[in-house]
């Protein structure tokens, strides 16, 4: 019996990337829902136009890229899936994912979430999208998490209540957890699944993608880092001391004496250290990076001590 695959894209002014997005996904899927996020450039029309099934995000509550997705899922309630895929409106899917993504579920009855290989679409066009096609080259095999991109059992993530709503990143990650607590297996496979389009040209776009990251490791830490997990409990304290704990102790021990400021050496020793795995430009990166994450963490538990939340974190 072949299996009933539906797709649900989110999206906001995404322009042609949307309509290389939903068309990608035409017949490949039963289904296309888009969840539109308030656009002004047309993209409702555009998703009309390509045949998808348009919802319309009340922007009235706070949006969160979780809550499209739910609102997503919730549409295909009806008739529902054995399996959805999920997708960013600014990926396209590459041709043959879905059937070896099924393949690996046929294979894995465990398997709740299979995902691929994402590339980024012009990772030349700056250091900084060069550096998210590295982030998207994890290792293959059983995994702890997926990306915005996955073909998904949709009675598994439904039974979990879906993503958590309020989380203004980190939500796959968080997800994956939950469903891997239910006895559920996620899997990335040797296979192109999506081109993504990042569009990240300027330095200032790219801090802003990193303190959104510090803030999903501390806010994932704080949800779920008591587990046996430790969720993001690494992630975070390394944001911390490389980002804030280091800089406070440097300037403490200079002002004690002079000397101590010899202590901000082990930052450039951090560099040379990467380097030797990565590379100049991506060691630099990353050790600068850690600045922005600890400020992202910091922010996060600064908010949540005055009992506030934070809206979302847009680099685009």
């Amino acid at each position: 019996m072949k299996s009933t695959i539906d797709a649900v894209v989110i999206g906001r002014n995404e322009g042609p990337r949307l309509v290389a997005c939903l068309a990608a996904l035409r017949g490949q899927v039963r289904r296309i829902v888009y969840v539109d996020s308030g656009s002004t450039d047309g993209s409702v029309a555009a998703a009309r136009a390509a045949g998808a099934e348009v919802v319309a995000l009340d922007l009235t509550q706070a949006f969160t890229a979780a809550r499209a997705r739910n609102a997503g899922l919730l549409a295909l309630a009806q008739g529902a899936p054995e399996f959805v895929q999920l997708v960013d409106g600014d990926c396209v899917l590459q041709p043959g994912w879905i059937g070896q993504a099924l393949a690996t579920f046929a294979a894995r009855p465990t398997a709740v979430v299979v995902c691929g290989r994402r590339r980024e679409r012009s990772p030349q066009a700056s250091v900084y999208n060069a550096m998210a096609d590295r982030e998207w080259d994890t290792p293959l095999g059983l995994a702890l998490a997926c990306g915005g991109d996955a073909l998904m059992r949709y009675d598994a993530v439904m039974a979990v209540g879906g993503y958590r709503d309020d989380l203004i990143a980190g939500e796959e990650p968080e997800l994956c957890l939950r469903l891997r607590r239910a006895g559920g297996e996620i899997w990335r496979i040797d296979a192109e699944m999506t081109l993504h389009d990042a569009a990240l040209l300027r330095f200032g776009q790219w801090w802003r993608r990193m303190v959104r990251s510090g803030h999903a490791f501390a806010e994932g830490a704080d949800l779920h880092g008591a587990g046996p997990e430790r969720h993001w409990v690494a992630e975070t304290r390394r944001a911390l001391v490389w980002g804030a704990l280091g800089p406070a102790v440097i300037v403490g021990a200079g002002l004690v004496h002079p000397a101590g400021f010899a202590l901000a050496l082990a930052y450039p020793a951090q560099v040379v250290r990467l380097a030797r795995r990565g590379g100049w430009r991506w060691a630099a990166l990353t050790v600068i990076g850690r600045f922005a994450e600890a400020r992202g963490a910091l922010g996060f538990h600064f908010n949540r001590v005055l009992g506030r939340r934070r809206g979302l974190i847009e680099y685009k």
